[in-house]
């Protein structure tokens, strides 16, 4: 008793999740057991029920699962119910060869019941029936969920790098964080490893299946020559005996295995929603009355036919026409109610005041009429939220908050058009199509997608508007797949980024001022407003932004003024040495990692003669203008083509008089001074403006 107690203190001492460990040891060990040790027939009784039971839950929860992965467990699950099922049967053999002479229950109460009272004790029925129990697990329900499961598994390996680019173009457009992606990863791996294994442990019930009818034919075999030879049993009485038995046997193992393969077929066949197969069912078959109406009178015309079962026909009819009437006058009650409780009409309206003057937005979108679900808070609109991801992210990435993105409809726009718009003046517009997915040609495509052709707003890549049902090929033809809220809110990112100096205010470089103020009070007390003015510093920080130099160093930039702005006015002068103090974190934008610079130069002749157009007053002739900026079109063609960044490095002098002239045209082009990069890393021309090419 000491001994016992102590193991029962330990096994009390376990947790929940030691305990769950050790389930699968134990199950498996179980299993194994039963087909070596002999079983009594109330044990028999109790594991086949048990069985039962499980097939039974196995069913229920792939049914009331939303998604596949949701059951992620079933091939395993599948796995151990197929052992449970083959070690009963092992172990009802060994009672039905053993015991089966002494009568109809000697191998337990429930192998007796499925052989007496679901066949009648007629085993040429009972044959019948467990054969055909056999052909329908393994001809119909087996084969075709192991068929989905071979092309579900096929068709997500395949979209597995579009999907993968997607969830990456997500990231970098900064509408979901890094946490997010790294799960939706680990889901887009989970879920081609559950189709993979679905697709072998398929193969465990169409062997099950063989298996059992293999084991029925050994128990009549065996228990015929048993009864005739070892119990001296008339063949008659042997066969009557023994066959019940083997057929009850039969029954008992192929009825679950008949609903765990109902269970997979389930699984592997759903379509992802937020609702399980019943919902799905009941909500897509029965949602239209028209359907109903002329199925019942499909029905009604059968039963008028005579020699026909008229009353089931008609009975039928009758319940179809009530659903479809029923359902047709709650819709009409539904509308009635929606113009009951319509809200009352706008008061008239009062007379003109200061409070009508409304003032210009900074930032502002409007929306068609079929676009304002995106966009309606109470609708849940997908825009809403990624529209403050963008903003999130552009505060991390450039360092001050853009202004609040105010969204109204507009009626005087087409159906599916938006229209983005800075201080009142449009600078952006494009169409989106809700449902549907719009697939963006990178460049390397390996297939046509029907659709509707387009550009991606951002960037002006091909595109095709497409279905959702054209989804996955177009992820297997290397297409970046995205919805329209994704669309809008990187075109949103990249308008951002392109008018980031117009939208920094005076208010704005305060708000900056105040935060490196609670850490660096000192410093922003000797530099503003006694170096610097706030307009002055606002005109540097634009100019920053202007060339997509972030301003969340704060600290340094005001270092920099600290050291220069004595004496010194020239906004261009300070914006070139503040350029200098950021240039660490400037050349870490571009070339992040890197210590040798793979970057664009310009020819020592060509260098010598913009040198002379800038002591003249920095005019360049036409002609030099025109061939400078084709030969710097090619040279950043060569350089993007070779896959190194679009940088140019000039001597400091020239940087600011390129970089005005050269981004007119080519606004890709980033134009950096020697004295910008650091001392560490080394410079490497690998295209050349001028010269011979």
């Amino acid at each position: 008793m000491k001994v016992l107690s102590r193991y029962l203190a330990q096994f009390e001492g376990m947790g929940h999740e030691q305990l769950k460990l050790l389930a699968g040891p134990v199950l498996i060990i179980m299993i194994l057991s039963m087909m070596i040790l002999p079983l009594p027939p109330f044990a028999l009784d109790l594991l086949f029920t048990f069985n039962i039971a499980l097939a039974i839950m196995v069913l229920l929860v792939s049914m009331f699962t939303q998604k596949p992965l949701d059951f992620a467990a079933f091939p395993a699950v599948l796995l151990f119910t197929t052992l449970l099922r083959l070690s009963l049967n092992v172990a009802s053999t060994r009672v039905v060869l053993m015991e089966g002479h002494q009568g109809g229950d000697s191998a337990g109460k429930v192998i007796e019941a499925f052989g007496q009272f679901l066949v009648g004790g007629n085993f040429a029925v009972g044959l019948v029936v467990f054969l055909i129990l056999v052909i329908i697990n393994f001809m119909v329900i087996t084969k075709g969920a192991g068929r989905i499961a071979e092309v579900g598994a096929r068709f997500t390996l395949d979209a597995m790098p579009g999907k993968q680019m997607a969830i990456d173009a997500d990231l970098n457009a900064g509408l979901i964080a890094e946490e997010e992606a790294r799960r939706r990863r680990a889901e887009v791996s989970q879920e081609a490893d559950f189709y993979g294994s679905m697709d072998g442990a398929s193969k465990f019930v169409r062997g099950d299946a063989v298996a059992g009818l293999v084991i029925m034919v050994v128990n009549i075999m065996g228990g015929l020559m048993i009864g005739v030879l070892q119990h001296d049993l008339g063949f008659g009485e042997a066969a009557e005996t023994y066959v019940l038995l083997a057929i009850g046997d039969g029954l008992v193992a192929q009825i679950p295995a008949l609903v765990i393969s109902t269970a997979a077929g389930v699984t592997v066949s759903r379509v992802n929603t937020e609702q399980d197969v019943g919902q799905q069912m009941i909500s897509q078959l029965f949602v239209n009355p028209q359907v109903l109406i002329l199925a019942a009178c499909v029905l009604g015309l059968l039963g008028l036919v005579p020699g026909m079962p008229n009353l089931v026909f008609l009975l039928f009819t009758a319940l179809l026409g009530g659903l479809a009437w029923w359902m047709k006058r709650n819709r009409e009650q539904q509308i009635v109610d929606e113009v009951v409780n319509a809200p009352a009409p706008m008061p008239e309206s009062p007379e003109a005041s200061w409070d009508d003057v409304q003032l210009v937005d900074t930032l502002g979108m409007e929306v068609g009429h079929r676009l304002i679900p995106l966009v309606d808070q109470r609708q849940q609109g997908e825009l809403l939220g990624r529209i403050k991801s963008v903003r999130k992210k552009f505060a991390q990435e450039v360092g001050f908050l853009p202004p609040v993105v105010h969204i109204r409809d507009n009626l005087e726009l087409p159906p599916n058009s938006y229209v983005i718009t800075l201080k009142g003046a449009e600078i952006g517009r494009s169409e989106l199509f809700p449902g549907q997915w719009l697939a963006i040609d990178p460049g390397q495509v390996t297939g046509k997608l029907e659709g509707s052709p387009t550009r991606d707003p951002a960037f002006g890549l091909p595109a095709v508007w497409s279905d959702v049902s054209q989804r996955e090929h177009a992820q297997i033809y290397g297409y970046t797949v995205v919805d329209a809220s994704t669309v809008a809110a990187t075109h949103l990112n990249h308008l951002l980024q392109r008018h980031s100096a117009e939208m920094l205010g005076r208010q704005e470089v305060q708000y900056l001022l105040d935060k490196l103020g609670e850490e660096n009070k000192a410093l922003v007390e000797e530099v503003v407003p006694k170096l610097v003015s706030l307009t002055l510093l606002q005109r540097i920080l634009q100019n920053l932004l202007e060339e997509d130099v972030s301003i969340r160093d704060m600290g340094t930039i005001l270092d920099t003024l600290a050291e220069y702005a004595v004496g010194q006015t020239d906004v261009h002068e300070l914006t070139a040495l503040v350029r200098i103090g950021l240039g660490r974190g400037i050349t870490q934008q571009w070339f992040q990692g890197q210590n040798e610079l793979h970057v664009i130069g310009l020819d020592a002749g060509l260098e010598q003669v913009l040198m002379q157009a800038l002591n003249g007053g920095g005019a360049l002739e036409p002609g030099l203008a025109d061939t400078l900026m084709e030969q710097a079109q090619a040279a950043l063609d060569r350089q993007e083509a070779a896959g190194e960044p679009p940088v140019l490095v000039v001597q400091h002098n020239l940087r600011a008089l390129l970089a005005r002239f050269l981004r007119r045209r080519l606004s890709y082009l980033v134009v950096m001074s020697q004295a910008e990069i650091p001392d560490d890393r080394t410079l490497r021309v690998t295209s050349l403006i001028g010269g011979r090419q």
